[in-house]
């Protein structure tokens, strides 16, 4: 059998929150207002501290989504990683996920952003199993600003990476050892769940309790 290294994005294996970056381009493409940056940096303000109305913050957040064609979509997210992604992609975290996939593990991004922005940017791992908030897809191939299914957030990362299990004909019993790199608090329901949390860059409430629990803990920057 093998192992199962399951991956956070933001913060993790980024050193930015691409949903954060991502409103940050919207802005400067003055599809963000001054009123609308206000209310994200709200949102992320409530992310942190453990209080985020995840319903709320995906209706804010997916609704330009819904103002362009996938075409359009495309070029702009193409913009959006060389201006505000690459950077970000440290080789450590390169080569943390390289040593998964060296080691024929199953390797699976699971973030609470959507499914559009993070794709590409799990791509740029080599990772091709990649779960994050399901977007809706009209009949003609583009995003209609609305998401479906649960969201891949706290409690809701576990039922979607189950999902994705199930999916593909396995379960967590299925691996010899399961991984789960994290850098926040709201992931810690599925980090209690793997045989090997690793918390990567924590916040202070993860920091204490990988410290308390003896889980391998990593800080880096480049």
């Amino acid at each position: 059998m093998t192992n199962l290294a399951i991956f956070d994005l933001d913060r993790t294996l980024i050193t930015c929150d691409s949903d954060v970056a991502w409103a940050a381009y919207l802005a400067e493409k003055g599809i963000f207002n001054e009123n609308d940056s206000k209310k994200r940096d709200q949102f992320y303000a409530d992310y942190d501290n453990g209080c985020l109305d995840i319903d709320a913050f995906l209706r804010f957040q997916l609704a330009p989504l819904g103002k362009f064609s996938r075409h359009e979509l495309d070029t702009m997210h193409a913009e959006f990683m060389d201006k505000y992604i690459v950077h970000h992609i440290t080789k450590t975290a390169k080569n943390i996920v390289q040593n998964h996939i060296d080691n024929n593990d199953t390797v699976v991004l699971v973030s609470a952003t959507n499914e559009f922005v993070i794709t590409p940017i799990a791509a740029q791992f080599g990772i091709h199993n990649v779960v994050g908030v399901r977007l809706v897809i009209d009949q003609n191939g583009n995003y209609t600003g609305e998401y479906t299914g649960t969201p891949s957030f706290r409690e809701g990362k576990i039922v979607r990476l189950q999902e994705w299990l199930a999916n593909n004909g396995k379960t967590m019993q299925d691996y010899d050892r399961s991984f789960f790199y994290s850098d926040s608090h709201n992931d810690l329901p599925l980090l209690r769940l793997v045989d090997c949390p690793v918390a990567v860059n924590p916040d202070p409430l993860l920091r204490q309790e990988a410290t308390d629990k003896g889980w391998t803990i990593i800080q880096f920057t480049e």
